[in-house]
């Protein structure tokens, strides 16, 4: 069921693209198209979720540690 699920999904995305681009492509290459540009837009996303989480785990320790450093320097420093 997944595979039917993904070519249909494939279509639609095909479909689409292509409208979008306005290239007139037969079922087979329009289901290709998308299929294709499924798994590279998926890989894509994929990679710039795991790139950004890192970039947020970062801002997120240094906003932690400022956070420290000004609670150090207001409430402990005296």
């Amino acid at each position: 069921m997944p595979v039917i699920a993904f070519i249909i999904i494939g279509l639609a995305a095909g479909f689409v693209a292509t409208r979008l681009m306005k290239i007139d492509a037969d079922l087979p290459t329009t289901v290709a198209i998308g299929v294709f540009g499924a798994l590279i837009g998926g890989f894509v996303l994929r990679s710039l979720i795991v790139l950004t989480s890192w970039a947020a785990g970062f801002a997120g320790a240094v906003l932690g540690a400022l956070l420290l450093i000004w609670a150090w320097k207001t409430y402990l420093s005296r």
